[in-house]
């Protein structure tokens, strides 16, 4: 594993609720954090994009290429069962999210050339996890109003999406910027959990650091209380908490540098101190379920 350096993390105008351009930097101190390897994945499983958790059980999707089936695993990373979700298409899923009824959404808004205009999240209703297969309770289609282009320039490719959660009946997205001469820079969009064509609505930008490597935005995660959420990178978790029900980056802001540098795609809480990490399998390192304390 490489071990990456602390970078600096900035926040330009960050507020779900205000569309103020008012600039406020958080500059990133030395936190760190030890990762814990908890158990090597399923080789089955080789390209988790997102996780969720509920009940001491993790739920998993695989991204672009793979089946339209989430995997349930427990806490040691071993597969319970499978779900196969019908009248759907594994476009590309890239984050799962659960709102506080125990409801599921997949996120199947991967975007890696910026060309999609099919962008979607699914509901699987709570009583429907139970069984082996499911189809959606709805499907949400969006789009973003500031794309114009498909795809854009290459200077513009930032309507890329990997990262969500569910929070008072809204989905938070937050944009993987593939543009070239990467400046660190995600839009944040809003979309109401509500059946439908929705026009996403682009709250702020926030911005990491210009190393592509160290800074991508690939996952994020809400705990259910709502006091914190979690922002992942390759090597890093950037942490929102103590935050207002109606301003969620009110807060304080921390980056933990991770000491860990791999190809992490998904990130969940599993209580509101601890917090799960999967990385995918590259050549004989990754395909491993961590976990991080943030006390």
């Amino acid at each position: 594993m490489k071990i990456k350096p602390l970078f600096i993390f900035t926040l330009l105008g960050f507020s779900f609720f205000s569309c103020d351009k008012k600039n406020t930097a958080v500059e990133e101190t030395s936190n760190q954090s030890d990762i814990k390897t908890i158990k090597s994945l399923p080789s089955e499983l080789k390209e988790i994009s997102g996780i969720a958790y509920k009940d001491n059980l993790i739920y998993a999707i695989e991204d672009s290429g793979n089946e339209n089936q989430i995997a349930i695993l427990d806490s040691l990373g071993q597969i319970v069962k499978k779900i196969t979700v019908n009248e759907s298409t594994n476009t590309d899923w890239e984050d799962l999210t659960f709102d506080k009824k125990g409801n599921l959404y997949i996120g199947d808004f991967g975007n890696n050339d910026n060309e999609r205009k099919d962008l979607a999240i699914y509901k699987i209703a709570h009583s429907d996890l139970q069984n082996q297969e499911v189809k959606p309770e709805f499907k949400i289609t969006f789009y973003y109003p500031e794309q114009t282009e498909f795809p854009p320039k290459k200077k513009d490719l930032k309507f890329d999406v990997e990262a969500f959660f569910e929070y008072n009946n809204s989905f938070y997205l937050f944009t993987k910027n593939r543009s070239k001469d990467f400046d660190g820079s995600s839009f944040v969009y809003k979309i109401p959990n509500s059946e439908g064509n929705h026009k996403a609505e682009l709250i702020n930008t926030i911005t990491t650091c210009s190393d592509y490597d160290n800074c991508v935005i690939t996952s994020a995660s809400i705990n259910l209380d709502g006091s914190k959420f979690a922002v992942l990178s390759h090597s890093k978790v950037f942490i929102f908490e103590n935050n207002h029900q109606n301003n969620l980056t009110s807060g304080q802001h921390t980056a933990l540098d991770l000491n860990h540098f791999s190809q992490k795609e998904a990130i969940c809480f599993k209580n509101n101190n601890t917090l799960l990490i999967v990385d995918e399998k590259e050549k004989k390192e990754g395909g491993n379920l961590y976990e991080i304390k943030i006390e």
